[in-house]
C-alpha cells in the first residue's frame, strides 16, 4: 500500500489534504531555506526558487522514511512565497516586518507562488519525480489600523508566507483571488493531481489508502 508522506509541519496543508480525503504521514523537513536561496543566486527566477525549495524539503525526509521502514510512498514537499514588486517574501518572523509588509501590499495585488515536489519511492529508492509551481493573484484589502494591529497581535501572520492567510483570520483582508484557493493555503490540489499522475499515482488510490473510500 502506497503511503502519502507530507514533508511539512504546516497545519494548513494538512487540513487541505484531510478535507480532500487523504490522511498523510507527516515528516517535517529541516532544510536551511536561506542557504538554498543563496545557492540559487540572485538571478534565479522566482518560480524556480519556490520549486527548488519544495524539492529540497521532499528530499530531506527520505532518510527518515528508511528509518521508519516506509518503503512504498509518495513524498510531497511544498514552499510558498509572495511575489510583490519583483521581490519574493517568505515568513516575516516578527510583528515589525509583518506590519511593514502589510503597509506595502494593502489595497494592492501580488502573486502567491507555491512550489510542489512529488517523489515516488519504492523499496527505499526514488523511482519517479515531478516538480512544478502554481501562481495565484491575491487582491488585498485595506484593513484599518485597529484591525491590522489586532491581526498582528494574534501572531498568525508572522509564520506564514506573505504575512497573510486565506483560510483563517487573514481571510477578512483578502478581497479576491485569481487562481487556485488551495494553492494559496499552501498545497494546490489541481497541480498536485497532475504531478501525482506523472509519477503513476491516482487520486482514488490515495482515498483508498486513507480509508475514505468503501
Amino acid at each position: 500500500m502506497t503511503s502519502f508522506v507530507l514533508a511539512s509541519a504546516s497545519p494548513a496543508r494538512l487540513a487541505v489534504l484531510r478535507s480532500a480525503g487523504v490522511e498523510p504521514i507527516v515528516r517535517v523537513s529541516g532544510v536551511d531555506e536561506d542557504a538554498i536561496i543563496a545557492a540559487l543566486g540572485t538571478d534565479a527566477a522566482p518560480e524556480n526558487v519556490v520549486t527548488e525549495l519544495a524539492r529540497a524539503k521532499a528530499e530531506d525526509v527520505l532518510p527518515v522514511l528508511v528509518r521508519d521502514e516506509i518503503s512504498d510512498a509518495v513524498v510531497v514537499g511544498c514552499d510558498s512565497m509572495l511575489l510583490i514588486d519583483g521581490s519574493l517574501q517568505g515568513k516575516p518572523g516578527s510583528v515589525d516586518v509583518a506590519r511593514d509588509r502589510w503597509f506595502s501590499m494593502a489595497g494592492r495585488s501580488a502573486t502567491l507562488l507555491t512550489g510542489h515536489s512529488v517523489l515516488r519511492v519504492v523499496n527505499d529508492s526514488v523511482v519517479a519525480d515531478a516538480h512544478d509551481q502554481s501562481a495565484t493573484v491575491v487582491h488585498f484589502a485595506n484593513p484599518t489600523n485597529t484591525d491590522l494591529e489586532a491581526y498582528l497581535a494574534t501572531g498568525e501572520p508572522l509564520q506564514v508566507a506573505g504575512a497573510f492567510t486565506l483560510d483563517s483570520l487573514g481571510g477578512w483582508f483578502i478581497d479576491r483571488i485569481e487562481g487556485d484557493p488551495s494553492s494559496v493555503i499552501g498545497i494546490g490540489l489541481p497541480l498536485l493531481r497532475i504531478l501525482l499522475a506523472q509519477v503513476g499515482v491516482g487520486i482514488a488510490d490515495l482515498w483508498a489508502t486513507s480509508g475514505r473510500v468503501d
